[in-house]
C-alpha cells in the first residue's frame, strides 16, 4: 500500500475563498506600510515589547508574504494554510486590545461593533485551514495513521 496520499484538486468555492483570503491579506500588508498604518498602529497592544511601529511594519510584510503564498504556492498550499491560521490567531490580541481597550479604528467606533469583530478571526482562521485543504490533509494523515498498526501493536492470540 502506498503511502502516498493522492491530493485533489480544490473545489472552485475553495480556489475562490484562497484567492479572497489571498487579496485581502496582499491589501491588508499594503495598508500596513502605506495608507492605514496609523490604523494598525491602533491595534498594537501596549504590552507587546517592541516599538509599536516596527510591529506593524513587520505584520505588513508578513501579510504581503501569506498573502502571495496563498495565492502563488501551490505546492506548498497545505502548508500555507497552517502557518496563515498561526498568523490569525497572532494577531487576535491587537483584536482583543482594541476591544478592552475601546480604540476606535477602521470604522470600528463602538464597543458593539468592536465586539462582533472578535467572531470573525476564527472564522478567518477556518478559511485558511479549510480553503488550503490544510484541515483536510490534516484529517486524512490522522485516517491513515490509525489504519495502519505499528510494529510493536501487533495482536497476539492466546491459543
Amino acid at each position: 500500500m502506498s503511502r502516498d496520499v493522492a491530493v485533489a484538486r480544490p473545489s472552485l468555492l475553495k480556489t475562490v475563498a484562497r484567492i479572497w483570503l489571498g487579496a485581502s491579506l496582499l491589501l491588508a500588508g499594503a495598508g500596513h506600510l502605506t495608507w492605514a498604518r496609523t490604523e494598525f498602529l491602533a491595534q498594537v497592544p501596549k504590552w507587546v515589547p517592541l516599538d509599536a511601529d516596527f510591529v506593524v511594519l513587520a505584520s505588513g510584510v508578513v501579510e504581503l508574504v501569506l498573502g502571495a503564498a496563498l495565492l502563488f504556492a501551490r505546492r506548498q498550499r497545505t502548508q500555507v494554510g497552517w502557518v496563515v491560521a498561526a498568523f490569525f490567531v497572532a494577531v487576535f490580541p491587537g483584536n482583543i486590545s482594541q476591544y478592552t481597550n475601546g480604540i476606535s479604528a477602521f470604522g470600528l467606533d463602538t464597543d458593539r461593533a468592536r465586539f462582533i469583530r472578535l467572531f470573525f478571526q476564527p472564522v478567518l482562521v477556518a478559511c485558511a485551514l479549510w480553503s488550503t485543504g490544510a484541515w483536510a490533509a490534516y484529517r486524512a494523515s490522522k485516517r491513515s495513521s490509525d489504519a495502519t498498526p505499528s510494529a510493536g501493536a501487533k495482536r497476539q492470540d492466546i491459543g
